[in-house]
C-alpha cells in the first residue's frame, strides 16, 4: 500500500518525490512555508547516508517511507529530509530550501536575522528556522509536528546537479522552484 501525503507517494524513487515536492508547503509545529529547494538521494549512489548500510544514525532511512530523517552535517547543523522507499530500500530527499511563509517572527529569532529571503536557504538555515532537532527524527510526516500541504497552483522545476557533496556530483537530482529568489544557490544555465 502506498504512503501518500499531501498527494505525493513515498513510495515512488527519490527523484520523483523530490521533483514534486516543490511547491508543497510544509509546516512543523504551525512554522514553515513553501519547499523551493530539494535533492534526492538513493541506496545505489555512494552520496546517500543509507549507501553503506544501516547504522544508528541513518536508521529512519530504513524504515517506512513518509518519515523524516533528521541528521547533523559536519557536527554543526541539523538537515531534515523526507524518507522514501524506492524499489524496497531506503532512500530520501533532503529540503535545501523554503519560502518562508507561516511563523516568520519565530524564525528570524530562531536564526537571528531579518532577511526573509536568507532564513531558510540552505538546509542549516531550513533546519534551523524551522526549529528542527533530534527530537523530530523518525516522525511520520502526516501528524504532528508536521504538516505538508499540496501546492494549489503549477509549478516549473528546474534541474541540476547535487551541491555541498563530494560525491555522485554529476547526478542531476537537484530540484528548484523556478524564479523563486528563495533558493540556497542559482541554478547554472
Amino acid at each position: 500500500m502506498s504512503k501518500i501525503i499531501a498527494g505525493i507517494d513515498f513510495e515512488a524513487s527519490s527523484e520523483v518525490v523530490a521533483r514534486q515536492l516543490i511547491g508543497v508547503t510544509v509546516l512543523v509545529n504551525g512554522v514553515g512555508g513553501r519547499i523551493v529547494e530539494t535533492e534526492a538521494y538513493d541506496r545505489e549512489e555512494p552520496a546517500s547516508h543509507c549507501y553503506i548500510g544501516e547504522t544508528p544514525r541513518n536508521f529512519s532511512m530504513f524504515g517506512p517511507p513518509g518519515r523524516s530523517y533528521v541528521y547533523r552535517s559536519h557536527g554543526l547543523h541539523w538537515c531534515l529530509n523526507f524518507v522514501c522507499r524506492e524499489n524496497g530500500h531506503g532512500a530520501g530527499v533532503l529540503l535545501r530550501a523554503i519560502e518562508p511563509l507561516a511563523g516568520l517572527e519565530q524564525m528570524r529569532a530562531r536564526r537571528g536575522l531579518e532577511d526573509a529571503r536568507l532564513l531558510c536557504a540552505g538546509p542549516g538555515r531550513l533546519a534551523q528556522a524551522l526549529g528542527i532537532t533530534r527530537a523530530d527524527n523518525n516522525l511520520p510526516l502526516d501528524g504532528a509536528p508536521f504538516l505538508l500541504l499540496a501546492s494549489d497552483q503549477p509549478v516549473e522545476v528546474l534541474t541540476g546537479p547535487r551541491i555541498g557533496i563530494s560525491k555522485a556530483m554529476e547526478l542531476p537530482w537537484r530540484f528548484g522552484l523556478a524564479g523563486s529568489r528563495f533558493l540556497s544557490k542559482p541554478f547554472r544555465q
